[in-house]
């Protein structure tokens, strides 16, 4: 229980110390947490365009918001936590790096909808969290709905030196693509592998970009994969 007395003391000091909330409150914040994760989760599957790793990125978001929502609830109400919360979290580093930046977007997401219902204000949380999920999808469907194809290209050149390779490769497929993006690049000894995320208009641009490529690296092995149509599950 907590102290009226002390309570008293704290909020002249330091301000209004909101009430400790009870087991089924937050319960109710958990459930409903977890039901905006598991949207969240399914967007990110079904609307990224990251090609590996996303169902186990997915299936990190859930507990992610379910965390924030456990430590904003204890935190809020507790001067004495939130200020040896403070510095218990700046000694925690993360090692493994977010490699692509549509990842941070879905992980900020998700620790701003665990800080909202955490914070006890759920229905604002819950609009915005599903107005922005509406919204981004509505901009992915438009943007695959274009004629553009949202492709990742992999080239693979036996037999050619690294040497101003990659610099005439990448021109090449530039040429050809609406937007050209070098993801990976890997050299062997006798040969290279370059991989791009790529906008191709169309079929016949498709045809225009692998007759260049053949015709510029005999040699090359020419992969396009579509990652639209990747399972999402």
């Amino acid at each position: 229980m907590q102290d009226p007395q002390l309570l008293s003391d704290i909020s002249n000091e330091f301000g209004p110390v909101a009430p400790e909330l009870s087991v089924v409150g937050l319960l109710g914040l958990l459930a409903l947490g977890g039901a905006l994760s598991i949207v969240t989760a399914w967007h990110f599957r079904r609307f990224g365009s990251t090609l590996a790793n996303r169902s186990d990125f997915a299936q990190v978001i859930p507990f992610i918001v379910l965390t924030t929502i456990l430590i904003i609830s204890v935190v809020k109400s507790q001067l004495a936590l939130s200020l040896g919360m403070v510095g218990a979290l700046s000694i925690v580093r993360f090692r493994t790096p977010i490699k692509e930046p549509e990842e941070l977007a879905y992980l900020f997401l998700a620790l701003a909808t665990g800080v909202g219902l955490g914070a006890n204000q759920w229905h604002t949380t819950s609009v915005a969290v599903v107005a922005i999920l509406a919204l981004m999808a509505m901009l992915k469907s438009m943007r695959r709905g274009d004629g553009a194809k949202n492709l990742y290209l992999s080239v693979d050149i036996a037999g050619t030196p690294a040497s101003g390779s990659l610099q005439r490769l990448s021109a090449l497929v530039g040429e050809h693509a609406v937007r050209c993006d070098l993801r990976r690049y890997d050299v062997r000894e006798t040969s290279i592998e370059a991989t791009y995320l790529t906008d191709v208009g169309g079929t016949e641009a498709l045809d225009r970009l692998t007759d260049a490529l053949r015709t510029t690296f005999p040699s090359a092995a020419v992969t396009f994969l579509d990652q639209s149509r990747l399972p999402n599950w």
